[in-house]
């Protein structure tokens, strides 16, 4: 009991005997100094964001970890995303990484495997909501990363999959990136030859893509609703 007592002690005082003596040449903590809290932020996601056919280390989230730390946010990314998820395994697994991690924040970046695989629209509409609702009922604030289908899935297909991640948004007030390859989609040699998967090289532009929208959340900016940074 002692120990875990001592354990939380600011780094400037000792233990003389009975007493607790501040070191008068050391760096005293003061008592009206705020600190800083860690807050979890929590990314589940698919390929694209699990960095597929990449280094880990060159992935957006992992460049996403590198900003926060040069900024000095005290914010812990945990990168739940796994190639190949779909918005049903995202919504089966995210009540335990709730339990597990309890987030403040959720990054949902789900969808385009639905659409590879041609899965109906509507499907997708309905995890994306419950997603969202499991995370409000546990403390976390949302954000969702659309994406959309290339044109050889047809036009039907393509415009009902790709108003699914604005409908969810408006329905349930979170905020939106639209498109999260938009920056990179028709760019030469940010896609990789599977023509799905950015590269290496496109990576940083992904996070900038994001940055200003989940900068404001982050730090609870009310313009985080404004159009100029994301869509709710």
């Amino acid at each position: 009991m002692a120990a875990v007592f001592f354990r939380h002690l600011a780094p400037g005082f000792i233990v003389c005997g009975l007493l607790l003596t501040a070191l008068c040449y050391g760096q005293t903590a003061r008592a009206d100094e705020p600190v800083a809290e860690e807050g979890t932020l929590l990314i589940l996601g698919d390929s694209i964001s699990a960095a597929y056919g990449l280094d880990e280390r060159e992935g957006w989230v992992q460049l996403l970890r590198d900003r926060l730390a040069e900024q000095e946010l005290a914010v812990k990314v945990v990168n739940a995303s796994i190639s190949g998820e779909t918005s049903a395994g995202g919504l089966t697994r995210l009540p335990r990484l709730l339990r597990e991690h309890s987030p403040d924040w959720l990054v949902l970046e789900l969808g385009g495997n639905d659409g590879l695989r041609g899965y109906p629209p509507r499907a997708l509409q309905n995890n994306l909501a419950q997603m969202v609702k499991l995370a409000r009922e546990g403390g976390a604030e949302v954000l969702i990363l659309g994406m959309q289908m290339p044109p050889n899935y047809g036009k039907a297909y393509t415009k009902a999959f790709a108003a699914v991640y604005p409908k969810v948004a408006e329905e349930q007030q979170v905020p939106l990136v639209p498109f999260f390859l938009e920056t990179v989609a028709l760019v030469e040699g940010a896609m990789q030859t599977d023509g799905i998967h950015p590269t290496a090289k496109a990576q940083p532009a992904l996070l900038d893509h994001v940055w200003p929208c989940l900068e404001a959340i982050l730090k609870n900016n009310e313009d985080a609703r404004s159009d100029s940074l994301c869509t709710s």
